[in-house]
């Protein structure tokens, strides 16, 4: 694992102990002073007009969206850190299969005729998660050092994929499958060992 994939890790490992310490905070309920309180982003419009079981069922996933979406963006770093440095600044067109290519394509013009905000100036940005690992599993040569195994990759991936539809789509996850997603978790940081 070279210098730049262990930097991540260390980043992705603190992420990890923060949300131990979350937890920690919210079993003995204390408040560690870590951040500012979430309270006060709070839309003081809207949000009290949501019924409570919804306010807190909503603050319970929050920490699954947000440990996802570290995932994700941890994985959009190392596929194009590893592409751009194997392929150079071309690494895009020259390594990401056409119909991916397509569709980020297709993503990114839909934003832009919606006259919202663009998200990136990326197309990696614009791929699902599903398309992540197709391109980590089409350039796998260019990936075997950073996963010691391209049958648990897809594995791990076929599994966080799974688990990823309730936190984008604001459905509650099962008691198992936050277990599972915790698992999932550590098998993907023993994938990276």
């Amino acid at each position: 694992m070279n210098i730049k994939d262990k930097i991540k890790l260390f980043g992705m490992s603190h992420q990890m102990m923060q949300r131990d310490l979350d937890r920690v905070e919210q079993t003995y309920s204390l408040d560690l002073q870590r951040e500012p309180s979430a309270q006060s982003d709070l839309d003081e419009t809207y949000y009290p007009q949501f019924d409570e079981a919804v306010r807190k069922e909503a603050a319970e996933m929050a920490i699954h969206y947000q440990l996802f979406y570290c995932l994700e963006m941890s994985i959009r770093q190392i596929v194009k850190g590893k592409l751009e440095a194997e392929h150079g600044s071309g690494w895009w067109n020259k390594t990401v299969p056409e119909p991916i290519r397509k569709n980020a394509e297709d993503n990114q013009k839909k934003e832009i005729d919606s006259a919202v905000t663009p998200r990136s100036a990326e197309l990696i940005d614009y791929t699902t998660f599903g398309e992540l690992g197709e391109i980590v599993r089409t350039n796998w040569m260019t990936f075997n050092d950073t996963f010691n195994s391209q049958k648990a990759f897809t594995k791990i991936m076929n599994s966080l994929n799974v688990l990823r539809g309730p936190i984008a789509h604001c459905s509650p996850l099962a008691p198992d499958e936050v277990v599972r997603l915790k698992i999932t978790l550590s098998d993907w940081f023993r994938l990276m060992e």
